[in-house]
């Protein structure tokens, strides 16, 4: 006899509402969470600064390693469906340690990219209404106001529920592809018409050969950005306990956004690049002013200054601004489910699992998540005049290098005795992860060698004492953000010994078990 399927009125075993998102919501809220257009506008200048033409090779290099450790993501949520992601399945087969500072490395990134999405949100808002001087001013009072504001709106629209911050994303993600697929469509044609700019270059297929690239740090430092621009997807399977069949739809969401994103970050790549070209004036890429903000500096010159050229061009701008607002809400909606189940646990304050009784959302750990990110914002407003925002952006890429590469090694771990059942528990639960676990980890740890050098940050800071090195922005907050997360490991081991007492290796509950059975995904 078959089961009937939970409805929306039913709840997970936290008490979140079980089965209020489909296959197509959970694919949105994946993609959503990347915020294509603003990952692309705040960070492509820089990959090309790097990499130059080489630029659309970094996008499909990236996506390896992206693609294997989904399918550790999948992997996972099919044995144990958990909310923590990361934190529970690490903490579980690797360890209550490894665990704690796999969900501290999500807390940590969610927390400062908030400040980054918040900043475009506010910059952009003004921008969109014709007051360019007050929305190029990234510290101003007014862009910090309006900043703040988007976080509130964001947190305010994930504490209604679930339903309600999915219905926002579709919304948000028409918008965002409209946009980007019109804008790719135009630059490219103008630049087979001729019609370009000087700086103009027809897409060759030598822009996807790696070995061009100048140099190995050239490369790993415009992978570890493009990390970056990837970031999010995995957002299907942290609202797994939310999710129509837990166990297989997740982690389904999440391959499939990988290799959607991948089409989208492509063919917007290699027409921004062949329409703007690599100068260091005017509209191109190399042009420090235009490192920030790609599309607010270039839709003019795609779109014209007719009527429906201005028309397009605020739509570009609204597609940026959206992109960061859903981005931010994404954010607030993982964030605080990760803290739900780390209060759970006992690795957080218990407080963090308190559920609301009507929206079934994780009432404190969702409200802690906008006044974290709100504060953050805040304190980096008026540091360095708002430029170590931009370090703390950078500096997330070592954070998801860490997780992302934890995951897949985590699945392969796990998995390591069960190669036997045929090829695809061999291949999509051991292997694959596991070499896109490794190579993340790498990129990670040789990124924060380069991070040491001031060059590569907007900011720097001088040891005070002998002998008194330069470092870079970047490096000090990553670095000393892992420190930071080393610290409170040890200070909650003493308030909270029971999780750290948390043997590894410990079974996934029987029945969670059954359920995920057959082991290869389909």
């Amino acid at each position: 006899m078959a089961t009937t399927p939970p409805t929306t009125n039913s709840s997970s075993g936290r008490g979140l509402r079980a089965g209020a998102l489909g296959m197509t919501a959970s694919l949105i809220l994946s993609v959503a969470s990347a915020a294509p257009a603003y990952s692309l506008a705040a960070t492509l200048a820089f990959i090309v600064a790097f990499v130059g033409f080489q630029a659309p090779s970094i996008v499909l290099l990236a996506f390896v390693p992206i693609l294997f450790v989904s399918f550790g993501y999948a992997a996972l949520n099919r044995q144990e469906p958990d909310c923590g992601t990361i934190f529970t399945w690490a903490t579980r087969v690797l360890g209550p340690r490894v665990g704690f500072f796999g969900g501290w490395a999500i807390i940590s990134s969610f927390v400062l990219v908030m400040a980054s999405l918040a900043q475009v949100a506010g910059q952009y808002v003004f921008i969109l209404f014709g007051a360019r001087g007050i929305g190029a001013d990234a510290s101003s009072p007014w862009v910090l106001l309006v900043g703040l504001g988007w976080i509130g709106l964001m947190t305010a629209v994930c504490y209604r529920g679930i339903e309600v911050a999915a219905a926002v994303q579709r919304v948000l993600l028409f918008l965002e592809f409209g946009m980007l697929a019109a804008f790719s469509v135009v630059a490219l044609v103008r630049v087979y018409g001729g019609h370009a700019g000087p700086g103009a270059h027809r897409p060759s297929l030598s822009w996807l050969n790696p070995f061009e690239i100048a140099s190995p740090s050239a490369f790993v430092s415009g992978l570890v950005l493009m990390l970056f621009i990837y970031w999010g997807w995995e957002t299907a399977v942290t609202v797994n306990e939310e999710t129509a069949d837990r166990h297989r739809t997740p982690g389904r969401a999440a391959i499939a956004s990988t290799v959607m994103l991948l089409g989208l970050y492509l063919v917007a790549t290699v027409a921004t690049l062949a329409f703007a070209g690599t100068g260091t004036t005017g509209i191109g890429l190399g042009n420090p002013d235009n490192f920030g903000d790609v599309f607010s500096a270039i839709g003019h010159s795609v779109f014209g200054d007719s009527g429906l050229g201005s028309l397009l061009w605020h739509l570009l701008v609204l597609m940026v601004l959206s992109s960061a607002a859903a981005s931010t809400e994404t954010t607030v909606l993982a964030l605080g489910r990760t803290l739900l189940a780390m209060g759970d646990r006992g690795a957080a304050p218990r407080a963090f699992a308190r559920v609301h009784p009507r929206y079934r959302i994780p009432q404190v750990a969702t409200l802690a998540t906008g006044v974290a990110g709100a504060l953050a914002y805040v304190v980096m407003n008026f540091l360095s005049d708002g430029l170590v925002i931009g370090d703390a952006v950078s500096s997330c890429g070592l954070m998801i290098a860490f997780y992302y590469g934890l995951t897949g090694l985590t699945s392969a771990w796990a998995h390591r005795d069960r190669w036997r059942s045929g090829p695809g528990d061999l291949w999509l639960r051991l292997v694959l992860p596991g070499l896109g676990g490794l190579m993340l980890v790498a990129a990670g740890v040789w990124s924060l060698k380069n991070d040491w050098d001031p060059v590569n940050s907007y900011t720097s800071w001088t040891l005070p004492v002998p002998p008194h090195w330069h470092i870079g922005g970047v490096f000090v907050i990553g670095a000393g953000t892992l420190l930071l997360g080393l610290l409170l490991m040890g200070a909650y081991a003493r308030i909270s010994p029971g999780f750290f007492a948390l043997e590894a290796g410990a079974p996934v509950p029987e029945q969670e078990r059954e359920a995920a059975q057959p082991a290869v995904p389909n």
